[in-house]
């Protein structure tokens, strides 16, 4: 079931959201305004069968019924969030019986969907991914189907070698660098055995001594789950792309992130992009709206692709401009969930002069600085 528009209505804190999906999607507003609840439910449409194959696998059993599903699917106690006589679910205009939906018998398909969570520092434990059935009943399906992806990919292709990062057939060479110096600070990352057990660990180029997983930096333990998925995602072959997967989402890609090493992950996005991959993204940094804005204004007025990698201050190697003419082919739209009134509005269009506040402040991401800049312009204006 392909869900390129999703409507949904009279669910959790939304009231109405309405996404129609680019090739980069980005939803933007405060904490708890339903942005991974839309995203989680984008996820089960897409990939319906999957998700309930998996659930089965597992002996998870909902009985049919609805509420016992939601409980399993997005986490305990979430079962409140749908309303029975008002909420609603509409893919493409057409609606959704969500109730029949789980009832049924699907047909096992590939999956379509690879979902990298928001809690993906969970994944790692102590410091090897943990298995599905490692966490409780009541945590959220993503994030045990995530940390089970990520396990089953270091015990069949990521983990049978030593080093992790760097590795010269991972990544372009331009991202390995900025990598290095604004996430991994010198060090290496390796796969070590502590008796039977492996486990991850940071390691300096010139030093013996492992740092295991719970003395590394919050940036880093965040960041070791994203880099294992975007290097399954991005295969080190004549093969761009893995071909059944089609959606990529990644909640909050800056969690923890320096500003520098965020700005080197939205690189990594574009490389996402530019491998065909359709990508979604919830953030509450302003730098995911500067990237997408760039990307706008330099389309717009027919800039040379070299421009937006001056953006990220990488050097224009032929592999790089290549990637950043296939980035600025592609449609970005952005939706601001607004927490007053539950409601999505499309602000696509990152116009600071828009009379919409939503958009004129980027989704609020801008707000803060330009009340500082006001603040501070009147000061300078007085004792001028």
């Amino acid at each position: 079931m392909m869900s390129h528009e999703l409507h949904i209505q009279h669910v959790a804190h939304i009231e109405d959201a309405k996404v129609r999906f680019g090739d980069l999607t980005v939803l933007v507003g405060p904490q708890a305004t339903g942005k991974s609840i839309l995203l989680q439910f984008h996820k089960l449409l897409v990939d319906i069968g999957c998700v309930l194959a998996e659930m089965k696998r597992y002996g998870l059993d909902w009985e049919k019924d609805l509420a016992g599903f939601l409980d399993i699917y997005f986490g305990e106690g979430m079962r409140g969030i749908w309303k029975d006589n008002k909420s609603r679910i509409t893919v493409k205009g057409e609606p959704i019986d969500l109730g029949k939906l789980i009832a049924r018998q699907k047909r096992h398909k590939d999956e379509t969907m690879f979902f990298i969570p928001a809690q993906r520092v969970l994944t790692l434990g102590k410091g090897w991914p943990r298995p599905f059935t490692d966490y409780s009943p009541g945590d959220p399906f993503v994030v045990r189907d995530f940390s089970e992806k990520l396990r089953l990919l270091m015990d069949s292709e990521l983990g049978q070698g030593e080093s992790l990062f760097p590795q010269t057939r991972r990544l372009k060479s331009e991202i390995r660098e900025l990598l290095k110096k604004t996430v991994f600070a010198g060090f290496g990352l390796r796969v070590d055995k502590q008796g039977a057990q492996k486990r991850l660990i940071l390691i300096q180029e010139d030093g013996e001594a492992p740092f295991p997983f719970m003395v590394w930096s919050a940036g880093q333990r965040e960041f070791v789950p994203l880099l294992l998925g975007l290097y399954w995602l991005l295969p080190p072959t004549k093969v761009s792309r893995r071909a059944e997967i089609e959606w990529v989402v990644i909640e909050e890609l800056e969690m923890g992130l320096h500003p520098q090493a965020i700005s080197v992950v939205l690189l990594l996005v574009l490389e996402l992009l530019s491998r065909g991959y359709r990508v979604c993204l919830s953030t509450h940094s302003p730098h995911v709206l500067d990237v997408v804005w760039a990307m706008k204004t330099l389309r717009e007025h027919g800039a040379n692709p070299a421009k937006l990698l001056e953006v990220f201050d990488v050097e224009a190697t032929p592999s790089m401009k290549r990637m950043a003419e296939n980035v600025l082919a592609k449609e970005a739209r952005v939706y601001y969930f607004d927490r007053a009134s539950g409601r999505t509005r499309e602000i696509s269009n990152l116009d600071p002069g828009a009379a919409d506040a939503a958009e004129a402040g980027w989704g609020g991401l801008t707000e803060f600085s330009g009340r500082v800049q006001d603040v501070v312009a009147s000061v300078m204006m007085n004792q001028g």
